[in-house]
């Protein structure tokens, strides 16, 4: 039995300096854990309910004051000086609490900021090493460093002026080991660094660590990452793949039913979408691409996993909001086959975990992800390596809120010794 002495809340600051909800845990043996909460940009219109304060004349109406108060008033009266055996019972009458279907009423924000901080303090107590090894301790599973899809050149919501499509990314798969993945990214990284230099662009990075440039088009940033790869004596294709973020929803324009992409020139239909991912598929080693049509385009996406899924990756981000209902519907439609999982899009630990279970259970990849805003909370490489998920997204490396994950995901390579097991690309073995 676990029980919780005290659940108490703060307002911090995340990586644009916005408000978010820092919480700390701390249990009858004295055990004390805290948890901080991400926030995105480019955001799911199904995405559990983020409780903001709406106070123009503070944080212009983006502190999170109320949320913090619903911490410490009504979690923490509600569920401490109370036997808990397990975590997950603990989470379900925290998610209970809140009794609705998108946590409107205490804020996603808020319930996760308990949800993981409780998990890390149930880790502690247990006599865990960390929370990872509570993880798979608790779920059976064999703890995995996951694959790092890297953010080297940003766009969309997350760089102004720069090109249409939100993330270009590099996946370092031909390595036997994290740490030797994690290096040949950061070494690309640098060298796409040096020729944008080269070639007179701004070295401004973007809101997860990627560079910025103002290009003339997407397949531009394409070609420029390629050369990188090249300049950094490593083989696209083999040893390094590429993957892309499209965000295609902030691409929607919901009057014409096209999604416009300025930079390329373009008003295309969902159909016409598909047919220049096929080209850049067929031109790139392109092994991933991410939100590639509109959250609620379901006709769309199985016309993508039709004609690229045999192919490529195609990640459920805005279209699954880690939210098993949705999860449910994509596979009965055929519409996808992987999964992004954001804790706070769903807004606690046991229900990103059932995300994962279910998409697992369906033959999809699933890849663990940080947001756009960040701190220098780590605890989703613990979630990668603990339930095995196989992939990690956090950004380019760069800025300390993207860098505080690699750094711990090598801590905890580390901490297994030749335990660690790392799978490269065998995570894509069924695609190609």
């Amino acid at each position: 039995m676990t029980t919780i002495k005290s659940i108490t809340a703060i307002e911090i600051l995340d990586s644009r300096g916005n408000p978010t909800v820092g919480c700390t845990v701390t249990l009858d043996d004295n055990t004390q854990a805290t948890a901080y909460v991400p926030s995105g940009a480019s955001t799911g219109q199904h995405e559990a309910y983020e409780l903001r304060d709406e106070e123009d004349d503070r944080y212009f109406g983006k502190g999170v004051r109320n949320a913090v108060a619903n911490v410490n008033q009504v979690i923490n009266e509600a569920l401490i000086n109370t036997d808990w055996e397990t975590l997950w019972e603990f989470d379900k009458a925290l998610i209970g609490l809140d009794g609705t279907n998108n946590k409107s009423l205490l804020g996603s924000n808020a319930i996760l900021s308990v949800s993981l901080a409780a998990a890390k303090a149930f880790a502690q107590s247990s006599g865990s090493i960390a929370l990872w090894d509570y993880l798979a301790k608790d779920g059976g599973t064999s703890p995995t460093l996951p694959v790092p899809m890297l953010n080297i050149l940003n766009g969309g919501r997350h760089a102004s002026n720069s090109t249409d499509i939100q993330e270009f990314m590099i996946i370092p798969v031909g390595f036997d080991s994290f740490s030797q993945s994690l290096r040949a990214g950061v070494e690309i990284y640098h060298s796409l660094k040096s020729i944008l230099g080269s070639l007179g662009h701004n070295l401004n990075v973007g809101d997860e660590g990627g560079f910025a440039p103002q290009l003339g088009s997407n397949e531009e940033a394409l070609e420029l990452i390629m050369q990188a790869i090249e300049l950094s004596g490593y083989e696209a294709g083999t040893e390094i793949m590429l993957a892309l973020d499209v965000a295609a929803s902030e691409l929607y324009n919901s009057e014409s039913g096209l999604y416009v992409l300025e930079r390329q020139g373009l008003s295309v239909n969902s159909h016409d979408l598909i047919g220049l991912y096929k080209d850049w598929v067929d031109k790139f080693p392109i092994i991933s691409i991410e939100d590639g049509l509109n959250e609620d385009d379901w006709d769309g996406w199985v016309e993508l996993q039709n004609r690229l899924g045999n192919k490529v990756q195609l990640v459920g981000d805005d279209l699954l909001v880690t939210n098993i209902n949705r999860v449910q519907t994509a596979n009965d439609l055929e519409a996808c086959n992987s999964i992004l999982l954001k804790p706070n899009q769903i807004g606690s630990m046991s229900e990103t975990l059932q995300a994962l279970t279910l998409a697992r259970g369906n033959g999809w990849t699933t890849v663990m992800s940080h947001r756009s805003g960040e701190t220098e909370d780590s605890t989703i490489a613990d979630l990668a390596v603990g339930w095995a998920a196989g992939q990690i997204k956090t950004g380019a490396p760069a800025r300390s809120d993207r860098v505080a994950k690699y750094n711990r995901l090598l801590q905890i390579e580390h901490e297994l010794g030749d335990d660690a097991m790392f799978d490269g690309m065998k995570v894509f073995s069924d695609f190609g």
